[in-house]
C-alpha cells in the first residue's frame, strides 16, 4: 500500500496499469474508490494513480489549517514518488478544482485536465458543511452528504444504496474537524484569474442533476477551447452513476487531443 510523505503529510494512493500517468482525485465525501470503474477501464492504457486526499480515506487527518496549494502539493509529492510526469489529471468536485490548479500552475507536467463538477472560483457557501462535519454525528451527516452527491433516483436504487453503503464502511477512521479544514481551504481557492491564458486541453463533465452544473459551464467558457459535456439522468458523481457514458466522453476527449495511447500498455 503506497504512501507518499514527500509533502510532510501521509498520502495514501493506489496504482493500477502501465503507460502514461492518469492521476485521479476524488470528491468529498467519497475516497479514491470513487474511480473504481475508471481504474478498471483506463488501466488498460494508463498507469492509474488514485489518491486519497488529505483528511480522507487512509491519508493523514490534518486538524491544523492548511491551504489548497498544500493539497495540490500533496499530489505533486505522490507523482514525484511515482516518477510520473506528462500525464492526465482527472478530478471530481474538490478534486476537480485541485486538478485545475495543478494543470494551471504546472502545465509542463499535465497534458490534459478532466474536471467533474468544474468549480474554479471561491466557494463561500460551505459554512454549513464545516459546521455539519464538526458538530453533527459524523456517520449520519456523511450518509446524507453521500446521497446529495448522486441523483435522487440513483440514491434510492438498490445498487446505489449498496454503493453508498460501501463508502460508509470506511467512515470510522474519519475526523470531522479535519474534514472542515478541507472545506476551509477549498472555499477561498480561486483559479479563475489564470484561466484566460490556460492552453492545456480541458474537459468539464457534469451530470444533468449536478448542483455544480452552472459553475462547471462557467469554467468551461473561461478556458480557451475547453469541452463541456452534460450526462443525462446523472448527478454530481456521474462516473459511478453512468460509467459507460462518462468513460465514452473521456475517451473521445483524449482521442481528439491525441492523448489516448493507440495500444494497450
Amino acid at each position: 500500500m503506497p504512501v507518499s510523505k514527500r509533502n510532510g503529510v501521509e498520502i495514501y494512493y493506489e496504482v493500477a496499469g502501465r503507460g502514461p500517468p492518469l492521476v485521479m482525485l476524488h470528491a468529498i465525501p467519497f475516497d479514491h474508490r470513487l474511480w473504481t470503474y475508471q481504474v478498471m477501464r483506463f488501466s488498460t492504457w494508463f498507469r492509474c494513480i488514485a489518491v486519497d486526499l488529505r483528511c480522507w480515506g487512509r491519508s493523514a487527518k490534518v486538524r491544523e489549517p492548511f491551504t489548497f496549494r498544500d493539497m495540490a502539493d500533496d499530489i505533486i509529492g505522490v507523482m514525484d514518488d511515482e516518477g510520473a510526469r506528462e500525464g492526465i489529471v482527472m478530478g471530481c468536485s474538490v478534486g476537480s478544482k485541485l486538478a485545475l490548479m495543478l494543470g494551471v500552475d504546472d502545465p509542463a507536467r499535465f497534458r490534459g485536465v478532466i474536471m467533474v463538477g468544474g468549480n474554479s472560483g471561491p466557494q463561500l457557501q460551505f459554512e454549513h458543511r464545516i459546521k455539519g462535519y464538526r458538530e453533527e454525528p459524523l456517520r449520519a451527516y456523511r450518509k446524507a452528504h453521500l446521497e446529495f452527491g448522486v441523483s435522487k433516483h440513483f440514491a434510492k436504487s438498490t445498487f446505489g444504496q449498496y454503493l453508498l453503503e460501501s463508502f460508509m464502511d470506511a467512515t470510522e477512521g474519519l475526523d470531522g474537524r479535519a474534514i472542515g479544514r478541507v472545506f476551509e481551504a477549498m472555499s477561498v481557492a480561486d483559479v479563475q484569474p489564470k484561466l484566460a491564458m490556460f492552453k492545456t486541453p480541458s474537459l468539464v463533465v457534469n451530470g444533468e442533476f449536478d448542483s455544480a452544473l452552472p459553475r462547471g459551464a462557467e469554467t468551461a467558457k473561461m478556458i480557451p477551447g475547453a469541452r463541456h459535456v452534460v450526462l443525462k439522468n446523472a448527478g454530481h458523481a456521474c462516473m459511478v452513476e453512468d460509467p459507460e457514458a462518462f468513460d465514452a466522453a473521456v475517451i473521445a476527449f483524449l482521442r481528439d487531443h491525441r492523448l489516448m495511447p493507440a495500444n494497450p500498455s
